[in-house]
């Protein structure tokens, strides 16, 4: 398997490369040069698989040589045996049509997990090849952070510097975050929005001061085999509601566009999907654009729902890449004015092709809490401010009424207790094996909002 960038010039990589890079060097982002095809038998063939096996025949394409079978079988049995449900990411019914896919089993308690356990073993096993080393630099709306720390801390190969929004994450996501003690572990808290933390990062890519001392690899979504991970529940609760004979709408809360890409994917490579419901809160960039093309910036507003606080949607481009006829060179030039400007239109092919998978919904706070009080009062559960979106979205879409609409549950509701306990009157409790977080001391740098803060700290403490 080959991957190309969205951008076109960067050189063509496989799996290991495109892992350890992140970021093309063009400033696009990397995709498999074709996508690889299951047919429907294949699928049928996985019902039943336990979800670490599932996963292994799910990315053993995007793979390629890169691993052997029997390698990439290792890797995910020991990805998903840190979680705390059997099944990894198990499906609860809430009414006859509408679904839960939790995804918060892992050791941080959300959907990152499921990603970066499998990420971090990826980085240790291609960096002891060559006897290498990875400076991570990573951005946080609350969730990657903590997940990312969690499955590098400790390695002696990787190194994670990871910059949050001060004052923008919930304590819980803070907290796991600068709890972690490991020396390779260095939490940054910057004045300003995710959204700025994100472009430092982009740029800490393409800045030689930096990369001329330093090998800097990816932890967000930018990095395609995080994406590449995620696409596996998409298969897994397709399968439990009759896939691949059945279609299957999914709902996901959205931020930064990678998980809803993920079903992207899982559709590109065979798996019959409905609708793919892009739910979105007040900060509604990916809602504008795809409902009338408008894909420009506003001024971030924080929400109950701080992981979907972003105005700039990174994996965005690789969906305008793929269904506007993969001209890296002609996005390349569309990107360069978005970033200029802050502002683009998307063409007719891009948004065609969009909207033939994808429909996009908006909730504001008073939606949120009306979704939050319907599970927890209709159907017994309690769900976080993020999975409320993509419930409003899930409930508020138009779909034949024997299709199953499945929300992406991304994060354990005790993320978020002020904001539970305002909608529903119950505060939910930390799992047992977390419950010592808030007695644990914390360590991070506060940074001004500017590049050079960032990068200047960077270059001062790796090693």
């Amino acid at each position: 398997m080959q991957y190309v960038s969205t951008r076109g010039s960067a050189p063509t990589l496989d799996f290991a490369g495109v892992t350890l890079a992140g970021l093309a060097n063009d400033g696009g982002l990397y995709v498999p040069a074709e996508w690889p095809q299951f047919s429907r038998d294949e699928i049928a063939s996985m019902r039943g698989l336990p979800y670490a096996e599932l996963a292994a025949r799910v990315m053993q394409p995007f793979v390629g040589d890169c691993l052997t079978p029997e390698s990439l079988r290792g890797l995910t049995a020991k990805a998903y045996g840190r979680f705390a449900h059997a099944a990894v990411t198990p499906l609860t019914q809430l009414d006859e049509r509408q679904w839960l896919l939790e995804l918060f089993h892992g050791p941080t308690l959300a959907f990152k997990d499921v990603a970066l356990q499998m990420l971090g073993l990826l980085f240790e096993e291609f960096l002891a090849r060559e006897n290498g080393t990875l400076t991570i630099v990573g951005a946080t709306s609350g969730d990657t952070g903590s997940a990312a720390i969690d499955a590098v801390a400790g390695l002696d190969r990787v190194e994670i510097f990871m910059l949050h929004p001060k004052g923008r994450v919930s304590d819980v996501q803070r907290r796991q975050m600068t709890t972690v003690r490991a020396p390779n572990v260095h939490n940054i808290a910057i004045d300003g929005s995710f959204d700025d933390a994100q472009a430092m990062v982009k740029r800490i890519f393409a800045d030689r001061d930096v990369t001329a001392k330093h090998r800097i690899g990816a932890v967000n979504s930018i990095n395609w085999a995080r994406l590449m991970a995620q696409v596996v529940y998409y298969f897994a609760a397709s399968l439990q509601l009759g896939g691949p004979e059945r279609e299957v709408a999914f709902s996901v809360p959205t931020g930064n566009f990678g998980d809803v890409f993920a079903g992207h994917v899982a559709e590109r490579t065979g798996l019959p999907i409905k609708r793919l419901i892009v739910a979105t809160n007040t900060n509604d960039i990916l809602y504008r654009a795809l409902s009338n093309g408008d894909y420009s910036t506003g001024t971030v507003t924080p929400t109950a729902a701080p992981s979907m606080d972003i105005q700039v949607s990174s994996n965005f481009e690789r969906l305008l890449f793929d269904v506007g006829g993969r001209d890296g060179i002609a996005l390349a030039e569309q990107m360069r004015g978005f970033e200029a400007s802050k502002a683009m239109q998307l063409t007719n092919a891009q948004r065609d092709g969009a909207a033939a998978l994808f429909t996009s919904m908006r909730a504001d706070e008073d939606d949120m809490a009306r979704a939050m009080r319907w599970a927890c009062e209709d159907c017994a559960e309690i769900v976080d401010p993020h999975t409320a979106i993509g419930l409003h979205a899930a409930r508020a879409v138009e779909l034949p009424h024997d299709v199953p609409v499945v929300t992406l549950a991304t994060a354990h509701p005790a993320k978020f207790p002020d904001a539970v306990e305002r909608s529903t009157g119950t505060r939910p409790s930390l799992p047992a094996r977390v419950g010592d977080l808030f007695a644990r001391e914390e360590a991070y740098t506060e940074l001004p909002g500017t590049y050079e803060a960032v990068r200047d700290h960077i270059l001062g403490h790796a090693a």
